[in-house]
């Protein structure tokens, strides 16, 4: 999804920030308020921006 956007807005000449880092701190065992969770919610966040800034 990161690239593809990216792509997209490239060829539209729109620089992005850059998307949110993937956690490294996991330990996999389901904890409630994963390092996932979050990295979801900023990588929603970040997709949802991007597209409006691909709208114009």
């Amino acid at each position: 999804m990161f690239q593809a956007l990216r792509e997209l807005a490239q060829a539209a000449g729109i620089t992005l920030r850059n998307p949110p880092p993937e956690p490294t701190t996991c330990c996999g065992r389901g904890c409630n308020g994963c390092v996932w969770e979050g990295f979801l919610d900023a990588a929603e966040y970040w997709r949802q921006e991007a597209l409006l800034q691909l709208q114009g």
